[in-house]
């Protein structure tokens, strides 16, 4: 059985789905004001894996990851580029798209935009303020009262007693209390507003996620995920309007991926966007392979902080062609499926339903290659590209990564000119002047193109 690392019990929990068979899965996605960066797509490689897993086991899923489109980042864009937030948050979702697309995350069975659901946020606003739970403050913002539901802090750990004001939400005279958070945001001159019966405005970030997620999946369902960074305050408040509205349990489990790391000025911190310290995912993409990043995410485990570097990324990089070499070697067989019974598909399964350890389900890959490369078998080779597909990964031509072309080496040596280099060094191997062909060799290496002498002929890859 699936046992899933649950941020609210603090302990592996056996995932026993609501209705057997099928699994509703909620993940908060991404506010589209700039480029996603790294840690947007470890998110995204994170929960697709979980997606394809569940899936592979025989599940049926609906997997909901919403699109924040109205924020106060969101407007302060608009502004500064001096278009329509629209036309700045549809730029974005079709870069967000074209970025997870390069990554082979399939798509969510629903992405919901914020904007299409207000109506179901000023329902559950609503809602909360008729069980005593929502209140209007004098500057017209609807709050929720933290103190009024019991639970508050039970995802996080944190007592209310310890937290201060104005650590993690602004003090406000407004405010009965400095540690209520706000649902609806009273209209201000220059921005977008929706008419409400708390006059016009527009919604509080937290409330967004629980009216989708209640609108898509239900008000209780199997599976809430996102990044760490979410877990408070953001997963706490969801808990409390989604519980304090409609009562009983909200999600069952709740997973969270761990942060990526950056090292700056020698001291390693969190990526992201406030301090100034990220990656887009498309400036990475100009130097390296989309399946070295996918592999590079999922080569750790998913709660475990994950170290960038390009150490990191190169190490993936010789990782991912040891497999596509074994691949190129031995032919798999055609249109195999795996086999869950062998040793190789039982110790994949064991480590993929141990909280989706994906370092140990590698390690089964590896396990399989060196055979593959020991018995040239062609039905191993089968089992590892049919292993590797459930992850995501080694479902190209192996030629296709092996020869591939990236921001590296895009101004190096064209395959026709690599190819010409080769029939160069045969032909002064065939004369014996192996002087030549030493020189031809080792031209090609310095130039990043590796040559490798089999009974078939040379073949070459990237280096």
């Amino acid at each position: 059985m699936l046992s899933i690392y649950n941020t609210l019990a603090r302990e592996k929990t056996p995932l026993q789905p609501i209705h057997p068979g099928q699994v509703r899965m909620y993940v908060c996605g991404m506010t589209v004001y700039d480029f996603c960066h790294l840690g947007h797509a470890r998110v995204m490689v994170v929960f697709d894996m979980v997606y394809r897993w569940l899936r592979a086991q025989g599940y049926q899923v609906e997997y909901v990851r919403n699109i924040t489109d109205i924020d106060d980042k969101i407007i302060a864009r608009a502004n500064e580029r001096g278009e329509s937030i629209q036309q700045l948050t549809d730029r974005y979702i079709a870069a967000m798209h074209e970025d997870s697309d390069a990554l082979d995350v399939l798509r969510p069975t629903q992405e919901p935009r914020a904007t299409e659901y207000v109506q179901e946020m000023l329902d559950l606003i609503g809602t909360l303020e008729d069980k005593g739970l929502a209140y209007q403050g004098g500057d017209g913002d609807v709050n929720f009262a933290v103190r009024k539901f019991p639970g508050y802090g039970k995802l996080s750990g944190k007592s209310l007693d310890d937290l201060r004001a104005g650590e993690r939400v602004a003090v406000a005279s407004a405010k009965e209390d400095p540690l209520d958070f706000v649902l609806w945001k009273h209209a201000k001159a220059g921005e977008p507003a929706w008419p409400s019966a708390w006059g016009d405005g527009r919604p509080g970030w937290h409330i967004e996620c629980s009216a989708m997620s209640s609108a898509l999946l239900g008000n209780h369902f199997d599976i809430h995920g996102g990044g760490a960074d979410l877990q408070f305050p953001h997963h706490e408040n969801e808990i409390a309007q989604s519980e304090g509205a409609h009562g009983g349990t909200f999600a069952n489990i709740w997973m969270h991926n761990g942060f990526i790391r950056v090292e700056k000025d020698g001291i390693e911190e969190k990526m992201s966007k406030s301090l100034g310290n990220f990656f887009t995912i498309r400036d990475v993409l100009k130097v390296y392979d989309p399946e070295i990043i996918r592999f590079f995410i999922l080569r750790a485990q998913y709660r475990s902080p994950l170290n960038y570097s390009t150490a990191h990324l190169d190490d993936a990089a010789n990782a991912l062609e040891r497999l596509y070499t074994a691949l190129r070697n031995v032919p798999p067989a055609a249109d195999a499926a795996v086999d869950w019974q062998s040793p190789y598909g039982l110790k994949f399964t064991m480590a993929m339903n141990d909280d989706f350890n994906t370092p140990e389900a590698m390690a089964v890959l590896f396990e399989l290659a060196q055979a593959v490369n020991r018995e040239q078998s062609a039905e191993l080779a089968a089992q590892l590209k049919a292993l590797a597909g459930v992850l995501g990964l080694l479902q190209r031509a192996p030629d296709a990564f092996l020869q591939r072309s990236t921001g590296a080496d895009a101004e190096g040596l064209t395959p026709e000119q690599i190819e010409a280099r080769i029939q160069e060094r045969l032909a002064a191997r065939k004369a014996k002047d192996f002087a030549t062909a030493d020189l031809v060799r080792k031209e090609l290496l310095e130039a990043g193109v590796v040559l490798e002498d089999t009974p078939q002929g040379t073949i070459w890859r990237r280096a």
